[in-house]
């Protein structure tokens, strides 16, 4: 099957097995797609099935470079990214241990440990340039596209959910400003640590945990029956962001990353602040008060947002500890503007 149109955005990134590459080669109109079993038998976690979603979900945002927009609605990409979907959230239903409740699962967002253990004070504590360059790369997957999953949620709300998840996420697009879009701040600080801020840059090197967070976004923001998870994983991200970006602007300060690389964490200090008040008063509030049904989902999707992040922290944490890059492919050690 041909097919035509090259579209501008990121190159393909290279495969990681035969489902990545066989979705690989059909955008490409190079190959079939992967058969049935090749979706149920690849490790739900692994490299080859997250970077076989994550291809499938790139479509719905910038695409890739020679591979036709109109793939984006193919119905046999569809169905194939729909088993991978099943394989994915099958999985997270059963490996995330769900709060009784709503109460319980927000409660527990609002408790800072005493002594924790997470990468943002391993950045803060111990985290040398290399670590902030590592975990900018991997972050910027999400941060350069930073907002746009969670606003497919915008037209499964009404009422008062929608007026403050639209405010929230006019915040998040710098306010109309084009240059306090956060996706741009985020290049901003990629351009002080010296690294590439094209979109999609790091695809080939981030590690399937990376992708994994990413594609949990997605997964969320693409269905409508999914929109309570996605309104828990938005609250789980803007309730927690201010204590971690406040490590990370302190890191970022300790080890001269520059003065952009702070500013994008001083300012979700700040926005993410306000953001966690609107976020649980008034769109879960708000949401309750239309579907009161949709608890439950708003707490599994709270507490799999922790399971995945835990996921990449102890990735992340496991390689830093011993020395090693988190990349598949590491960075150069010298940073471009450091003589």
């Amino acid at each position: 099957m041909a097919h035509e149109g090259p579209h501008e955005g990121p190159r393909l990134p290279a495969a990681r097995g035969p489902l990545s590459g066989a979705v690989r080669a059909y955008l490409l109109g190079a190959g079939p797609l992967p058969p049935a079993e090749a979706v149920a038998g690849a490790p739900v976690y692994g490299d080859d099935l997250q970077l076989a979603l994550y291809l499938c979900y790139e479509l719905h945002y910038r695409g890739f470079a020679g591979v036709s927009p109109d793939l984006e609605w193919d119905p046999d990409l569809l169905r194939v990214r729909a088993a991978l979907e099943h394989r994915f959230l099958t999985a997270l239903r059963a490996d995330t241990p769900v709060h009784d409740s709503l109460d319980e699962a927000l409660a527990e967002l609002l408790v800072e440990p005493v002594q924790g253990t997470g990468v943002s004070h391993f950045l803060r504590d111990d985290g040398e340039l290399w670590h902030l360059r590592e975990y900018a790369a991997q972050r910027s997957l999400y941060h350069l596209k930073e907002a746009d999953p969670h606003a497919w949620v915008l037209p499964r709300l009404w009422g008062r959910a929608k007026a403050a998840m639209a405010a929230v996420e006019f915040d998040e697009y710098g306010g109309g400003r084009a240059d306090r879009v956060h996706a741009r701040l985020f290049a901003n600080l990629m351009t002080d640590l010296g690294l590439d801020t094209t979109y999609g840059r790091y695809l080939d090197a981030a590690c399937a945990e990376t992708l994994a967070t990413v594609n949990l976004m997605s997964l969320l923001g693409l269905h409508r029956s999914l929109r309570g998870a996605l309104v828990g994983h938005f609250a789980a991200v803007e309730i927690t962001s201010s204590p971690g970006s406040r490590r990370l602007a302190e890191a970022m300060r300790r080890t001269d990353a520059g003065p952009a690389a702070a500013y994008f964490y001083d300012e979700h200090v700040e926005a993410d602040a306000v953001h966690e008040q609107v976020v649980r008063h008034d769109v879960i509030g708000g949401l309750l008060e239309e579907e009161p049904q949709l608890a439950p989902d708003i707490a599994f999707g709270i507490d799999v947002t922790g399971l995945l992040e835990d996921r990449l922290a102890a990735r992340l944490l496991s390689s830093w500890r011993a020395g090693i890059s988190s990349l598949y492919t590491p960075l150069h050690t010298q940073m471009a503007h450091i003589s």
